[in-house]
């Protein structure tokens, strides 16, 4: 069963940053600078999971995952955006 993500992260240091942002685009739509839209299975999740534990700073970085739950539907609908709209869904299949 797939579920949605929210992913949000702080890193301090631009070389960190950009190794997670690729590496999140595997992952994710890109919301804004440094948010994401995930829908996973758990096996992906625990893979995002684990390559942002091997690229951040746990001392110095900041990393949330907040579930949304399995209707991606509902979680995009859930989204109440300010100013300019947010990217439209990409459909298809994403091979991670």
């Amino acid at each position: 069963m797939r579920r949605c993500f929210l992913v949000c992260y702080d890193i301090r240091e631009p070389k960190r940053w950009r190794k997670v942002f690729t590496a999140m685009k595997g992952f994710g739509e890109h919301w804004q600078y440094s948010v994401f839209f995930c829908v996973l299975k758990d096996i992906d999740r625990v893979r995002m999971q684990t390559e942002l534990e091997a690229e951040l700073n746990l001392h110095e970085d900041q990393a949330i995952m907040i579930d949304l739950g399995p209707d991606e539907k509902a979680a995009r609908d859930a989204a109440v955006v300010l100013g300019e709209s947010l990217p439209k869904a990409e459909t298809g299949v994403v091979v991670v």
